[in-house]
C-alpha cells in the first residue's frame, strides 16, 4: 500500500467572530502553539495568524482572524473587519466561535448573516462552555441560528475540541479531488519589498505586460495570479504586492495587499525572493524572508537588477556570501543573480525552480529513512534530560511540499532543539534537500503513550 503524501496545497479555516470571544485561545489549542496573543483587552489580534493544524490525519492551515465589528470609526477595528472578510472569502471552512454568557448579540447576528451569504460551511462554537450542564446549555441558547454543525467547547481547557475538530474535518474539501494537470503545476510567487522589479520579472518571463510594471513603490496591490506552459511544464506564477516592514506599512489597501502576499505564499511551492542589487540587503528584505520560511515553501534568492551594478570579478561571490551571512536561517537556498529588465539569465530561473521543485517533491523510503536514523543516532547518541534518555524507535516521511517527516519516539518532550538541529543537519547531509524547509514532527510510539488521550505531536 502506498504511503500517503500530504499535498502542499491545504485547505483553510478560519475562525471568526467578535473579538475578545477567545479566537487567539481557541487558535493556540487547536495548533498547539501559543504564536496567537491572548489577552483580556479586546482588539489584541490585529493581522491574520496562520500555522498548519492536523486532526485524524488530515491537515489544514488554520486561520486566527482579528475580530469583527459592526461599522465604527475606529481604524483599528476597521482594518480588523476587513481581514475577517479577506479570511472568509479565502477559507473552505469556517469556525464561529460565540460567547455563551453574551447570546442575543447584535454582532453575531450580523456575523451569521455574512457568513450565510458567503456560501461557506460553517461550525458554530459557542465558547466558555466549561462543562457537560453548559455544552447542552450552549446547544439551547443559541439553537436559533439553526446551524446544522453545532458544538459547545472551552477554548481555555480544551473541552469540546475534538467534537469541534471532528465536524471541521468532515467539511474539509477533499483536495486530492484536484486534477492530475493541477497537481503537476508549479506554483510561484514573485515576493519582495517594494519596487525591486517584481511585476517586471513576471512580465519578462510571460513575455507581456500582464502586471504594471512602475518605479512608483506599491503599484500592484493585489496578489495576481496566471497560468502559462514552458518545456511542457505548466505553471501558475504570482505577482504579489511588495511587502514592508510591520511598522512602515501604511493603514488600508496596502495592509490588506501585504497581507494577501503573505498568503500567496502558503499557497505556491517556489518563492521567488527579489532583493534589489543596486540597494544591497535591507532590514526589509529580511523580513519578507522571514514570511516565506515561515510559508514553507521553496525558496530561490534572485538578485536583480545586477545589469545596473558596477561589478569586479569578486562581486558575485562577495554579494552571496553577504547575503549567507545575513540569513543563515536561508543558507541552503540558491542565488540567481538577473536582470528582469533586459531578460539577463532570466531564463536560468527555470533551472533552478526544477532543481528545488524536485527537492521539495522528493520521497525518501522508510528503510533507507531508517539506515540513515541508526547512523545518525550512532554518531551521536540522543540526549538525557530529567535523567530519561530520547529513544527513537523509526522515522518515516509523512508529507512534502514540504519534505516532512515524523520520528516515533518514547516522549516528545525529550527533543532537545539542539539535537533537532543535528538530525536536521544530517539529514541534509545525507538527502540534500536544497533550497527548502524540512519539518520534523514527533510521536509517541503506542506502547509509550498514556492509557488515555491522543498519539503527542510536536
Amino acid at each position: 500500500m502506498p504511503r500517503q503524501i500530504v499535498r502542499k496545497k491545504l485547505p483553510l479555516v478560519a475562525i471568526v467572530g467578535r473579538p475578545n470571544v477567545g479566537k487567539s485561545t481557541m487558535f493556540n489549542r487547536l495548533t498547539g502553539s501559543r504564536k496567537a496573543v491572548v489577552h483580556e483587552k479586546p482588539g489584541m489580534t490585529r493581522d491574520l495568524n496562520y500555522l498548519e493544524a492536523e486532526w485524524e490525519g488530515k491537515s489544514f492551515i488554520l486561520i486566527d482572524t482579528g475580530g469583527y465589528e459592526l461599522e465604527t470609526e475606529n481604524e483599528i477595528y476597521r482594518q480588523m473587519r476587513e481581514q475577517t472578510l479577506i479570511a472568509v472569502d479565502q477559507a473552505d471552512v469556517i469556525i464561529f466561535l460565540t460567547n455563551l454568557n453574551e447570546p442575543n448579540n447584535a454582532v453575531d447576528d450580523e456575523v451569521m448573516r455574512r457568513l450565510r451569504r458567503s456560501g461557506k460551511p460553517v461550525v458554530l462554537a459557542i465558547n466558555k462552555a466549561d462543562s457537560k450542564a453548559r455544552r447542552e446549555e450552549a446547544i439551547a441558547e443559541f439553537a436559533g441560528y439553526g446551524s446544522k454543525y453545532m458544538v459547545g467547547v472551552s477554548a481555555l481547557h480544551g473541552n469540546g475540541t475534538g467534537d469541534l475538530l471532528d465536524m471541521v474535518v468532515e467539511l474539509l474539501p477533499d483536495m486530492s479531488d484536484d486534477d492530475e494537470e493541477q497537481d503537476l503545476r508549479i506554483r510561484l510567487a514573485v515576493v519582495g519589498r517594494p519596487n525591486v522589479g517584481k511585476s517586471t520579472l513576471v512580465n519578462k518571463i510571460l513575455g507581456y505586460e500582464r502586471s504594471i510594471a512602475s518605479d512608483i513603490p506599491g503599484t500592484t496591490r493585489d496578489a495576481v495570479d496566471t497560468t502559462f506552459e514552458r518545456n511542457e511544464q505548466r505553471y501558475t506564477i504570482i505577482d504579489t504586492a511588495g511587502i514592508r516592514r510591520r511598522g512602515k506599512i501604511e493603514k488600508g489597501p496596502e495592509k490588506l495587499s501585504a497581507l494577501a502576499s503573505r498568503m500567496s505564499m502558503q499557497q505556491c511551492d517556489v518563492a521567488l525572493l527579489l532583493v534589489d542589487a543596486i540597494d544591497g540587503i535591507t532590514e526589509q528584505d529580511a523580513h519578507v524572508a522571514g514570511f516565506a520560511v515561515d510559508a514553507g515553501c521553496a525558496v530561490i534568492i534572485v538578485v536583480n537588477k545586477w545589469d545596473a551594478v558596477e561589478k569586479t570579478h569578486r562581486s558575485v561571490d562577495e554579494f552571496t556570501r553577504d547575503l549567507k551571512d545575513e540569513w543563515g536561517f536561508l543558507k541552503d537556498a540558491p542565488v540567481l543573480f538577473i536582470s528582469a529588465l533586459t531578460g539577463q539569465r532570466v531564463e536560468k530561473l527555470f533551472d533552478l525552480i526544477a532543481q528545488v521543485f524536485s527537492e521539495y517533491t522528493r520521497e525518501i523510503g522508510t528503510s533507507e529513512l531508517n539506515v540513515w536514523l541508526a547512523q545518525a543516532t550512532t554518531y551521536l547518541s540522543p540526549p538525557v534530560r530529567s535523567g530519561r534518555q530520547l529513544k527513537i524507535k523509526y522515522v518515516t516521511q509523512t508529507g512534502n511540499r514540504p519534505p516532512s517527516f515524523t520520528f516515533f519516539v518514547n516522549d516528545p518532550d525529550l527533543v532537545h532543539f539542539s539535537y533537532e538541529r543535528f538530525l536536521l543537519n544530517q539529514l541534509r547531509k545525507k538527502f540534500g534537500f536544497t533550497g527548502v524547509p524540512v519539518r520534523f514532527r514527533y510521536r509517541q510510539k503506542s506502547e509509550d503513550a498514556p492509557r488515555k488521550g491522543r498519539p503527542y505531536q510536536r
